[in-house]
């Protein structure tokens, strides 16, 4: 497994770099205008302290456990469900760390601090190790929870290593779950939705290079080559389902350019999707919802967003001849265009959650 984990030997001088203010940030966003970031800051400040409406996947072990969400989880209680709570403080923290001047900045701040504290975040992992949760939030929430770290370990200010000591707890019991369910995870989960392994997987990795966590690196790198790496003819064609708010062919795809060596990777893109055209005409079309106030319709404007982060992940893997990017960087434009196009926040449904998506995209926050 050799070839596994292009630039995997640099996590561990990650700490070291941050500590002298080096920020890992790329072109996209400096792309980024003040104005349409505090759009999406707005959308997180509207809801990550919004206790109702509240959708909750909790097991009850006695009479005690029913209980409402703010004392269940008392940092992640907001934006409708645990998993949007915490990408939506990984939202504040993000563009506070790009914007810390902007107008939004100290408001995303207050939030976080009221959040994130030492007490708020032990009752969160206590309500993690209770009997019948080991797989609370497996994988996608877990994997911005750890996401969430990453941001607040790559942000060089004092508040936020506060903040990220106070996570810590949570940080380290999220990586235990995960490192004790991938050996027996038998088979990938090949969805459009929440327990998708591939997406989840990406952001995994990218939070173990930050933290330089070798032990999580070898295990996903065991997953991945097992589950992925002999893949071929993913059918695309058959994307999306009406509820997705991921490509499992895409994912897959931006998962295993963080894994192999650009030229690995362009001989397994070319086996998983053979049917990218060397043309930049319209070959994959962004999704349409009927209806936005329909939560699960409403995932297919996620799909648009991350479809377009993926296919951006992919061109940035492969080398400038390459005669697929034309039609790649095609599509991700097309859903680029469609995805942004439906964050307004004019329905909860989508808007507490795709201000997230939005801003993972114009941030380019994958591709560094």
């Amino acid at each position: 497994m050799a070839f596994l984990f292009r630039g995997r030997s640099l996590a561990v001088y990650f700490p070291l770099l941050l500590a002298f203010g080096w920020t890992p940030l790329t072109t996209s966003a400096a792309q980024t205008d003040e104005g349409t970031a505090a759009r999406f800051a707005q959308l997180a400040l509207d809801c990550v302290h919004r206790e109702y409406p509240n959708k909750i996947a909790h097991v009850l072990n006695d009479d005690g456990d029913a209980l409402p969400p703010r004392l269940l989880t008392p940092a992640f209680y907001g934006c409708f469900d645990w998993h949007s709570s915490v990408h939506g403080h990984w939202l504040l923290a993000r563009l506070s760390r790009l914007y810390p001047e902007a107008e939004f900045a100290a408001p995303a701040r207050a939030a976080l601090a009221e959040s994130l504290t030492v007490s708020k975040i032990v009752a969160e992992a206590r309500y993690f190790q209770a009997p019948g949760r080991a797989g609370f939030e497996r994988p996608y929430g877990l994997a911005w929870l750890l996401q969430l770290a990453a941001e607040l370990r790559e942000w060089v200010d004092p508040e936020a290593r506060a903040w990220l000591t106070a996570l810590s707890p949570l940080e380290e019991r999220a990586a235990i779950q995960l490192k004790s369910w991938l050996p027996k995870l038998s088979h990938p989960i090949r969805v459009g939705e929440h327990s998708q392994t591939a997406f989840a997987f990406g952001l995994i990795v990218d939070w173990a290079r930050v933290t330089g966590d070798d032990e999580m690196l070898d295990l996903l790198g065991e997953r991945v080559t097992e589950y992925y790496a002999e893949d071929v003819n993913c059918p695309l064609a058959y994307e999306p389902s009406g509820q997705d708010f991921l490509s499992p062919c895409l994912a897959e795809a931006d998962l295993m350019r963080r894994m192999l060596p650009p030229e690995r990777f362009r001989v397994f893109l070319r086996a998983l999707l053979p049917t990218i055209p060397t043309t930049a005409h319209t070959w994959l079309e962004p999704a349409v919802v009927t209806d936005a106030t329909d939560g699960k319709l409403a995932h297919l404007d996620g799909l648009n967003l991350s479809r377009a982060w993926m296919l951006d992940g992919i061109v940035n893997a492969l080398p400038d001849d390459d005669p697929r990017r034309p039609a790649l960087l095609a599509a991700a434009a097309a859903h680029r265009e469609a995805g942004l196009a439906s964050v307004t926040g004019e329905h909860y449904e989508g808007g507490h959650w795709l201000g997230t998506f939005a801003t993972y995209l114009v941030t380019g926050r994958g591709l560094q």
